[in-house]
């Protein structure tokens, strides 16, 4: 029997548009994408590889295209049609601006699809509410997803982006799974991430425990919550920042890294090597992370990274850990994951690592992110809800 290939790639050669791809193609499942719309736009983009201005075109062409559809369905008095539509739209306009450099136009979109999100959820998905977490003189942008039919004072999770994700993708592929088992998220974009970053222009940075405390602060306080069971999770990038704020916070019952990370600076720092080499197995343009760090250049990224690193940090973690990772990861090698793990001071700690035979082992399961995220919710319930 001949070697499964772990993912298979849109766009042959060209990482970074493939995973692009999939963060559309996944979402489908949460009737936030159609498989038949991504693919027109792949269609029109096959012949115009690595012009990142090309593919913001297409997609936010399919984006208006679907609001409009949307519109004239609500005219019609099809809520739900609309509503469907509008998301779609919405996740369509971010996969657009994934790539797009920093300036109006980026903006412009964002904003589209945070208008077609908001339309979109009140429609399909009315346990999501709009939450600002109170941040040093500033607010954090969320959507807070309530489980339908959970125990009174249920368990919560906190749920961080990475490094180009938002709230919009993140409230369904971890709320969805988790609001099944009686669980509330918290999606929320903290520094460097989504809105915070793109409208409100909060840069990250390398002490996460303080976005996440005043996130856990909220939570306390909201009447659905029981206040000594929530979770702290972080995806991609959050795969640093949830171990960060766990081990210097000890109000929060567990942590899960969606992808496992120890030093992120030294990952960075390979990646960079990558990207001078030319090499097509990078996840996002150059501007990305300079801009996430609020930094001009990336030799100022750079510099500012050598902080995030969980040496002498994770050490000091006592809840229960969790860290997913694929095996063939190729944006953050496995290594980083186990190096985490045997760091991590719980004495309640798991690492999961999923082969090409597991159909999860790409980059936080973007191969497949249902497996993630049944696989997450699934330690999350045994975690925080009571054995019946």
């Amino acid at each position: 029997m001949s070697a499964l290939r772990h993912w298979f790639e849109y766009f042959p050669g060209n990482h970074m548009w493939s995973q692009g791809m999939m963060f559309a193609i996944e979402m489908q499942t949460y009737g936030a994408a159609a498989i038949s719309e991504v693919d027109q736009v792949g269609q029109h983009l096959m012949d115009h590889q690595g012009d990142n201005d090309r593919w913001f075109d297409e997609w936010v062409a399919l984006g208006r295209k679907l609001e409009g559809m949307a519109d004239a369905a609500e005219r019609d008095g099809h809520a739900l049609s609309a509503g469907s539509f509008y998301l779609r739209a919405s996740i369509y306009y971010f996969c657009g601006e994934r790539f797009k450099v920093p300036g109006p136009e980026k903006e412009q979109a964002y904003r589209d699809c945070l208008r077609c999100f908001e339309k979109g959820i009140a429609r399909r998905y009315p346990e999501v509410e709009r939450v600002e977490v109170p941040y040093e003189g500033q607010h954090l942008p969320a959507w807070f997803f309530r489980a339908p039919g959970a125990a009174a004072k249920a368990p919560a999770v906190v749920c961080f982006d990475g490094l180009d994700n938002a709230k919009e993708l993140s409230v369904f592929f971890a709320g969805v799974e988790l609001a099944r088992r009686g669980i509330h998220t918290l999606a929320i974009d903290g520094p460097g991430q989504g809105e915070a970053l793109r409208l409100r222009k909060i840069p990250s940075r390398y002490d996460y425990e303080v976005p996440a405390r005043a996130a856990l602060a909220v939570m306390r306080e909201r009447p659905e919550v029981d206040p000594d069971r929530i979770a702290v999770m972080g995806f991609s990038m959050g795969g640093y920042y949830a171990p960060r704020a766990a081990a210097m916070e000890p109000g929060f019952a567990a942590c899960i890294a969606w992808g496992g990370h120890f030093d992120y600076h030294e990952a960075w720092t390979r990646r960079r090597q990558l990207m001078e080499s030319g090499s097509s197995r990078i996840s996002a343009p150059k501007f990305q992370l300079p801009w996430v760090l609020g930094v001009a250049d990336m030799d100022s990224a750079m510099a500012k990274l050598r902080d995030f690193t969980l040496a002498g940090i994770a050490e000091k973690m006592r809840c229960p850990f969790f860290c997913i990772h694929g095996e063939n990861d190729t944006i953050v090698p496995v290594e980083f994951a186990k190096r985490l793990y045997e760091a991590v001071g719980s004495e309640n700690k798991t690492l999961r690592i999923l082969t090409a035979e597991d159909f999860g082992s790409e980059h936080c399961q973007e191969d497949n992110r249902q497996i993630g995220a049944n696989i997450v919710a699934d330690w999350i319930a045994d975690t925080l809800l009571p054995r019946t």
